[in-house]
């Protein structure tokens, strides 16, 4: 198969071309080999790598993480019991988040309910933010 440069590749992937490079950088992707005229070509595993790459974060995982199911993908074999593992510690921190957001969402309800403008002297929201200045 015919190499692939780095926009191409970023087409495919949906990763952007700045992005591929910081992941060379850090090493969650090899550094590819260039062409005479010194462009980056890559290859189809390079492809899938990027997309693993991008799923993971999109699943919001950091990129340590994803280095670490990269090695877990690597290494190939019996990895789903330290995988789930580490999902399930994710999975947790994502419901973390969730719980943190509905009771954002609580407080920014009740701020806006209380703000009725033209009604009041002063505004709720702003009395509100102020409180704690």
């Amino acid at each position: 198969m015919k190499p692939l440069l780095i926009g191409r590749v970023a087409e495919r992937t949906g990763v952007n071309i700045e992005t591929i490079r910081y992941y060379e950088r850090i090493g969650l992707l090899a550094h590819p080999p260039r062409t005479e005229g010194r462009h980056r070509t890559y290859d189809e595993g390079d492809v899938r790598r990027l997309g693993f790459i991008r799923r993971g974060r999109e699943l919001g995982f950091s990129l340590e993480d994803v280095r670490t199911l990269l090695k877990l993908a690597d290494r190939g074999g019996m990895a789903c019991a330290e995988t789930k593992d580490m999902t399930a510690r994710h999975l947790g921190d994502v419901r973390g988040k969730i719980r943190s957001l509905k009771r954002l969402e609580r407080a920014l309800t009740k701020m806006t309910d209380a703000c009725q403008p033209g009604s009041q002297l002063s505004c709720p929201v702003l009395d509100a933010l102020g409180a704690g200045a």
